[in-house]
């Protein structure tokens, strides 16, 4: 490994994101961009309306049980630099019908702190009302909950936009990571410079 790949590792040591869900996530939404957060230096806790554990969705069928680090009663958006929020369709419709979730989104948006979304996860993010001005992109059928929420749609692998970067599907998940790594990182950078 050489300097170049242990920087890249350590590019967001320090920084606590927040991972929003509930049952239903897209799995591979969530673990690869954790994975990713992870060996950045991440600090990643799962945040859910549900104390105990989520359950996964693996593309047409449940997936695995993973535990909450923090259940969403007790986190506090303070206390987080981050928040990533997977898809899958059932995880974002449910999560942006329960005021503490959309609240907690808000929140982000409302201090300025980096947000990541993925697939259906921008459905929560017009529901926090901080969709409108901002170039997005999704899964395609949230297209139309986009552009009437005020945002410009766009169809691109990774669309980074004021403080929020966004991708369309799986597929997309490399370029994802790579553009939420460096929007969380930057944001790091210019807490620092003005703290």
């Amino acid at each position: 490994m050489g300097d170049r790949d242990i920087m890249a590792n350590n590019k967001l040591d320090g920084v606590k994101v927040a991972i929003l869900v509930t049952d239903g996530f897209e799995q591979v939404e969530l673990t690869e961009p954790r994975k990713a957060l992870d060996q950045a230096g991440a600090d990643t806790d799962l945040v859910s309306p549900k104390p105990d554990r989520v359950r996964g969705w693996k593309f047409t069928e449940w997936g695995d049980d993973l535990p909450v680090d923090v259940p969403l009663r007790e986190a506090e958006p303070e206390e987080f630099d981050a928040l990533l929020l997977p898809g899958g369709v059932i995880n974002p419709d449910s999560l942006r019908i329960q005021p503490e979730a959309v609240a907690f989104v808000k929140a982000f948006f409302d201090a300025d702190k980096p947000v990541a979304a993925i697939c259906h996860g921008p459905w929560t993010i017009i529901n926090a009302g901080a969709a409108r001005g901002r170039r997005m992109t999704s899964w395609p059928s949230l297209e139309v909950d986009l552009r009437n929420a005020g945002a410009q749609w766009v169809d691109e692998e990774c669309v980074t936009d004021q403080g929020l970067v966004t991708s369309r599907r799986p597929d997309d998940i490399p370029a994802f990571n790579r553009g939420m790594i460096d929007l969380f990182s930057q944001a790091l950078a210019e807490q620092s410079a003005a703290g």
